[in-house]
């Protein structure tokens, strides 16, 4: 899931062009396959992004005050009828026999309450992230102090991921200058020249064997991922602000305003969003000291970590699949990138996540287009991308398309050119660098 340092390989000028066709993995019983393949010889020619705008009703670029605060109020109450109806039903206090019809009830109640207001509160995550891309209302200093207050209360760096987002979305699917969800390469990953497994995550697999794996993917990314997302440990970009490639053993984190991935000219918007996260966490440990930590934790840390899971997950999802391109420097275009985005359902969530998921390529095609135009979008470029076969939408049920995805996209291998995504799954179990090396001698 992570990398840190320099890459493995760098795109110079006049090399062959690299092209990796996709995994037999596309092929599997049921699975969607996006429709563009760049390597068929009959690929369409790409529209602009003008054309593309142009297929999309002018209203769809109008925002409003009113409407984006009405669903900022809409979901506070939620959060806090909830709130209300879990203090009235549970109590903060552990049960003394933990092997009681009491301590189940509590146990359900604690977990229902920290799920579901997990979910609404991705909500609010939703409409800061709107804020941030400038969707959220036509005067920005407006949108940066609402999202500022519903991300820093999330203990979200509020201008530091508003900054690394917008660059995800101008680099979207390039494994060189691309951020969040970048691909691991399979020497980054552990293998060898040959496919040897040689550490990290390749013995890692060979070792907890193909469905664990695959479970430990899906805890790592929903449950940790998030944080250490934030502190640079995973899933960052490879090249900072300068352009440059990291050296080995850097890092480009989102809390120090020196670090390598902002500029010198925001850091003091760096810092302020920093600042704000230290003091809502020594918020909450006061809160602990006054009340208890379980409390603290009941309240606030359940329905935090369901909030991470969710915002993850939707990034996870949004730009991952075997059938999906990855391009390199000298692939890369823009819209290639926004292209390259998955549109999935999420049924009754849509509600509460404002359908990020399921409209997601009208948003990284116009981020600065209200979510809640997004549908009407969402079905004009159906009706202009679709024809083409430019248009991605999986129809297959969210958590079976994590699971898949979890089994099937661990690394490519490289960053030059066009590449997808490989699985372990597909190395010979039990293939280290001795028995390799020993192998290769035979």
């Amino acid at each position: 899931m992570g990398k840190g340092g320099r890459s493995d390989a760098a795109v110079t000028k006049g090399q062959a062009r690299v092209i990796t066709k996709p995994s037999y993995r596309i092929n599997d019983e049921g699975a969607w396959i996006s429709p563009y393949n760049p390597l068929d010889p009959k690929a369409p020619e790409l529209p602009t992004k003008g054309e593309i705008k142009a297929a999309i009703p002018k209203e769809c670029f109008e925002r409003s005050y009113v409407h984006s605060m009405w669903f900022v109020l809409r979901d506070t109450v939620m959060a806090a009828g909830l709130v209300y109806a879990t203090n009235a039903c549970l109590s903060t206090s552990l049960p003394e026999n933990l092997l009681s019809v009491e301590a189940l009830t509590w146990f359900a109640g604690w977990n229902f309450y920290a799920f579901w207001m997990g979910t609404i509160l991705s909500g609010h995550w939703v409409l800061a992230h709107e804020a941030g891309h400038g969707a959220f209302s036509p005067s920005q200093s407006f949108n940066d102090f609402w999202g500022f207050l519903m991300h820093q209360a999330l203990l979200v760096p509020y201008y530091a991921w508003q900054y690394t987002h917008a660059k995800h979305h101008r680099r979207t699917n390039n494994l060189v200058d691309g951020e969040s969800h970048v691909p691991s390469t399979g020497t980054e990953n552990g293998l060898g020249p040959n496919n040897e497994r040689q550490a990290f995550y390749a013995v890692l697999h060979d070792a907890m064997g193909d469905g664990a794996f695959a479970a430990f993917q899906v805890f790592t990314h929903l449950a940790i991922g998030w944080p250490l997302y934030l502190m640079g440990m995973a899933s960052t970009g490879r090249l900072g602000h300068d352009g440059k490639f990291l050296e080995d053993g850097e890092f480009m984190d989102h809390y120090r305003p020196g670090s390598k991935m902002f500029p010198a000219k925001i850091r003091g918007k760096i810092a302020l969003s920093t600042a704000t996260v230290l003091a809502t966490l020594a918020l909450l440990f006061k809160l602990g000291l006054d009340h208890g930590f379980l409390p603290v934790g009941l309240w606030y840390f359940g329905p935090y970590m369901w909030t991470n899971a969710w915002l993850v997950l939707y990034t996870w999802l949004q730009h991952t699949d075997p059938s999906v391109p990855q391009f390199g420097a000298d692939e890369w275009t823009w819209v290639k990138g926004a292209l390259s985005t998955i549109d999935r359902p999420y049924g009754i969530f849509d509600f509460f996540h404002h359908k990020i998921g399921s409209t997601h390529v009208a948003h990284h095609l116009f981020h600065e287009m209200p979510f809640y135009k997004a549908d009407v979008a969402t079905a004009a470029l159906k009706d202009y991308l679709g024809p083409k076969g430019l248009y991605n939408y999986d129809p297959t049920p969210w958590y079976q398309a994590m699971w898949r995805v979890a089994k099937t996209c661990h690394y490519v291998e490289g960053i030059e050119g066009i590449q997808y995504y490989r699985s372990l799954e597909d190395i010979p179990r039990g293939r280290g660098g001795d028995s390799a090396a020993a192998k290769k001698s035979d």
